[in-house]
């Protein structure tokens, strides 16, 4: 099915209207071989709230963008691979519900679905399209991930020292190796992970010790899913900041 519409007509400007929403500043999107499988908005628990995001399935990316008019314009696109891609479900909690991760050597992160069945019919379009390519390249599953980072709202005191508490002085950092919320005082140590910077990042100080000493497979969180916070503030349509301040601390 995949290859019969790789080079179609209908696939080419179905691509090509994908190409337009972004503008400008997106990437190219159209090469030879590359099929649209699918598209559709998804919740993506970003590090200050919950934000629509829509997303577009092709056979070798995954491809998201804030929404600035729906079906019609989107910004701050995102690429990524399918081939460094894993993804795992997430259990229902709460509001949270119909949710899975998406986890790369770069970026990992989680997304929700607004009904079982779209859960089920993205994640198995994705298996289907990672095994593809895993199968024609001949390369194996990627296993090594960046941590997904705990949500802002989940933590009022530093996740490490468990003392100091978040103000509008004493700010929100992000571990880049574990993903949890931490303090300025327990994460002044930079490191360099080659999967997800060409230079050194913030890491707290308990995986700055274990990565120093060669023990990396400690430093991952303690908790795999840190989504207890429900979805209590409602989901922008219009994209009003950053995604998730890859920027930032």
């Amino acid at each position: 099915m995949v290859d019969r519409l790789a080079n179609s007509e209908a696939n080419t400007r179905r691509i090509s209207i994908v190409e337009n929403c972004f503008g400008a500043a997106g990437q190219p999107l159209t090469i030879p071989g590359r099929v649209l499988i699918g598209e559709g908005v998804l919740t993506k628990l970003c590090r200050k709230k919950p934000k629509a995001r829509q997303f577009f399935l092709f056979n070798d990316i995954l491809v998201y963008g804030n929404i600035v008019i729906q079906k019609k314009k989107y910004n701050k696109q995102h690429i990524i691979p399918l081939e460094n891609v894993t993804i795992d479900s997430i259990k229902d909690e709460g509001d949270l519900r119909n949710g899975w991760l998406i986890k790369t050597p770069t970026k990992s992160f989680a997304v929700y679905a607004a009904t079982a069945t779209e859960k089920s019919e993205w994640m198995n379009h994705i298996n289907k399209c990672v095994t593809d390519l895993l199968s024609k390249s001949g390369k194996t599953p990627s296993n090594e991930h960046a941590a997904v980072w705990v949500p802002d709202s989940e933590a009022t005191v530093c996740m490490r020292c468990q003392k100091a508490k978040f103000t509008p002085v004493n700010r929100r950092h992000h571990c880049r190796k574990c993903g949890f919320v931490v303090c300025g005082p327990c994460s002044e140590k930079r490191f360099l992970l080659p999967s997800q910077s060409s230079k050194p990042v913030r890491i707290c100080d308990f995986c700055y010790d274990l990565l120093s000493t060669g023990d990396m497979d400690r430093c991952q969180p303690t908790r795999s899913d840190s989504y207890s916070q429900s979805l209590k503030s409602p989901l922008n349509d219009v994209s009003d900041d950053d995604d998730d301040d890859d920027s930032s601390d």
